[in-house]
């Protein structure tokens, strides 16, 4: 049997929502061991002061639990 556990992680990137997403998972990946499944739960856009676009992806990372 296998427990997993699930935290929410947001990308951001100046080109795309895929792009966010890709740097979420990345970067997670840094420090979170065996991520299991990656679902995408909000997308939204930040418009900055002159105009350009943040792409932000909202992710639910699952990995299995180790206990200490």
């Amino acid at each position: 049997m296998s427990v997993y556990r699930v935290i929410d992680v947001i990308g951001t990137s100046p080109a795309s929502w895929e792009a966010a997403a890709a740097e979420a998972i990345t970067t997670a990946g840094g420090s979170v061991r065996d991520i299991r499944v990656a679902e995408v739960t909000k997308q939204d856009i930040v418009v900055g002061d002159g105009g350009g676009l943040v792409y932000r992806t909202k992710i639910q990372l699952s990995f299995k639990y180790e206990s200490e």
